[in-house]
């Protein structure tokens, strides 16, 4: 479940993001940070972040030599960060450098958002900010992971994990789904979707999901959820079940189970529910104050089970959304 975060953004003033970039650093991790948070955004008419690219030394070596980094901020500009991005890399039985893991403990003592991107979480690990706190890492690493850092509550069998101010996410494609996360985190579902749509990447998958997806291609077209989900997408106001999901797809509920399995790395009741939270969201964010009326429309059913599964879900309420991400906020 995600926490409240006190680390909502406002047009007062600019949040700034900061990737420390230390050798032999994954390049994709990096470039879905700088692809969520580094780019202008025409499709929404102002920028979310002020982002930076740090490292401690003038050269970086990239993963397997491939590339060298050049042209960045030293690691003082970690200390400037609202949202600091530590380092990720193949090798996690190699330490980290000392100064990297300093200016992790700097920003974690002074309350800054902490992320880490699939081997991420070993940084984070060994700065010694996630003892006792829930933490994930791709599902080939959690056996060394949990052998190392016994304190931590690693969650291996997840895309990602929100516990407040520090974010980790599972493989390399989980760096996607929590930087939206992080986006809708801090500006709403509308404007985490517009990124996504420019990313076209899905808007939501929560953090729940399965990591490790056993057939992520059907084996022929007419298994694709992709048909249903459309369908269901478009009726979120009604009351849709699963059985409703099975006769569409013209499946028994047994196999339409499996192929959401299979395929999202979820059961159809869960997908059904965030897509209809999803929408709750967006009502809320568009202008609808009428609580029932929301509700109603995003097929929750009574303002109070909407408040409930807000709540368990985002870790806020129907009122406090509002507040935060309403008309004329952002």
């Amino acid at each position: 479940m995600a926490k409240e975060s006190s680390h909502a953004v406002h047009a007062a003033g600019a949040h700034r993001v900061v990737v420390i970039v230390d050798e032999n650093s994954n390049p994709f991790e990096l470039g879905c940070a700088t692809e969520i948070f580094g780019l202008r955004r025409p499709e929404i008419g102002r920028d979310l972040y002020d982002f930076r690219l740090c490292s401690p030394e003038p050269r970086t070596l990239m993963r397997d030599g491939f590339f060298t980094l050049t042209g960045v901020a030293d690691l003082d500009a970690a200390d400037t960060a609202d949202t600091l991005i530590v380092p990720n890399r193949p090798d996690i039985e190699v330490p980290r450098r000392p100064a990297v893991l300093d200016a992790i403990r700097r920003a974690h003592a002074r309350g800054t958002r902490l992320v880490g991107f699939c081997s991420g979480a070993f940084t984070l690990a060994e700065a010694g900010v996630l003892d006792g706190r829930r933490a994930t890492a791709h599902w080939q690493w959690a056996d060394s992971f949990r052998a190392r850092f016994p304190a931590v509550h690693l969650e291996a069998d997840v895309l990602f994990v929100d516990d407040g101010d520090i974010l980790t996410a599972a493989g390399s494609a989980a760096a996607l789904d929590l930087g939206l996360h992080v986006v809708r985190r801090d500006y709403g579902a509308e404007v985490a979707n517009s990124v996504s749509r420019r990313l076209v990447f899905a808007a939501h998958r929560d953090g729940g999901q399965q990591q490790f997806v056993e057939r992520p291609v059907p084996d022929r077209a007419t298994e694709s959820l992709a048909p249903v989900l459309a369908w269901a997408q478009e009726r979120l106001d009604t009351a849709l079940t699963v059985s409703d999901l099975a006769a569409r797809a013209a499946v028994s509920a047994a196999t339409l189970h499996r192929r959401f399995r299979t395929q999202l790395g979820t059961t159809p009741l869960a997908w059904l529910t965030g897509e209809r939270l999803a929408l709750a969201c967006r009502l809320i964010e568009r202008g609808e104050s009428r609580f029932e009326v929301v509700a109603r429309r995003s097929g929750l059913g009574t303002a109070a089970h909407m408040r409930t599964l807000m709540r368990r879900e985002t870790g806020i309420t129907p009122s406090a959304y509002r507040e935060r991400f309403g008309p004329g906020v952002n």
